[in-house]
């Protein structure tokens, strides 16, 4: 199958890659060109010089950019996706936006024949490079039975949640638990620290227990270190909570706990730490502001 791969990130360059090593034929589009260089060097295929000229031959179209206004720009802009797929091509979006935006695009892509999927991953980077991620999607039964065997190359768990946008709303589901998880992680670990228990002890027997998550199995020991160099940047959090809490707003759903910590990790970008790892709101309750 002639695919597309738009947007080669710490999440999307394993996920091209993926595709690659099933024999289809990609053709890759990255903003920054040295980094779809350095994917084509590793992985062999084709080079585009803008998003038109990577989807004009494909079946299938791949996204998997920063917010609602980089795919608002790599679909619509000048030498867009729009200005190349084909009638009867399918884009399918692995961005976290707004359900919103997904649901705009769905119907401008509708006029010109193309079909719309909007497919948030988790995993973080680690499930995107072992091909462990959880998709939930937005789409038409058909479109999605289409993709779904292309999807089954980086995922393990994938879910059609409904028609377009219900993918987008299932990821803020999984965003405002996160947030919840990793913040109660970082207080555990602090109160230990501050009680002069052996940390790594007690979260090691707690990491058996009830309060067991993956993300305190897979990040506690990385937290005792002070290690914030991995995984989903604070910037992008705050993101992907901001289209959490917009959201709420327009449902009246209450989200307290989020609210705070949204707050907790704009506290952790005043500290410079902007580009850490989310795990890194242990380091404002060891540095608490003033």
């Amino acid at each position: 199958m002639n695919i597309a791969f738009i947007g080669l990130g710490t999440m999307g360059y394993p996920m091209a890659g993926h595709l690659a090593q099933q024999g289809h034929t990609v053709t890759v589009y990255n903003r920054t060109m040295s980094k779809a260089e350095q994917w084509v060097k590793d992985n062999g295929h084709q080079l585009a010089s803008t998003p038109q000229a990577a989807a004009e031959q494909a079946d299938i179209v791949f996204t998997c950019v920063g917010n609602d206004n980089d795919l608002r720009a790599v679909l619509l802009g000048e030498n867009g996706l729009i200005h190349g797929l084909k009638k009867g091509a399918v884009l399918v979006d692995h961005s976290t936006v707004s359900a919103e935006v997904s649901r705009e695009l769905a119907i401008l892509l509708a006029k010109k024949g193309v079909d719309f999927v909007d497919a948030p991953v988790s995993g973080g980077q680690q499930g995107a490079q072992k091909g462990q991620l959880s998709i939930m999607c937005g789409a038409d039964t058909t479109v999605f039975t289409r993709v779904e065997p292309l999807l089954a190359t980086y995922g393990k768990t994938i879910t059609l949640m409904g028609d377009i946008g219900s993918g987008q709303l299932t990821k803020m589901v999984n965003q405002i638990c996160f947030a919840g998880l990793i913040q109660a992680l970082a207080e555990g670990i602090n109160f230990a620290q501050k009680s002069g228990l052996n940390a790594e002890k007690a979260l090691n027997v707690v990491s058996h227990g009830a309060a067991s998550s993956w993300q305190m199995v897979n990040r506690y020991p990385t937290m005792l270190q002070n290690e914030y160099n991995h995984g989903f940047a604070v910037d992008w959090m705050r993101k992907d909570l901001a289209i959490c809490l917009a959201e709420a707003a327009k449902n009246g759903a209450q989200l307290p706990v989020t609210e705070l910590v949204n707050q907790f990790y704009a506290d952790i970008q005043a500290l410079g730490g902007g580009r850490w790892d989310t795990s890194s709101l242990l380091v404002r309750l060891q540095n608490p502001p003033e």
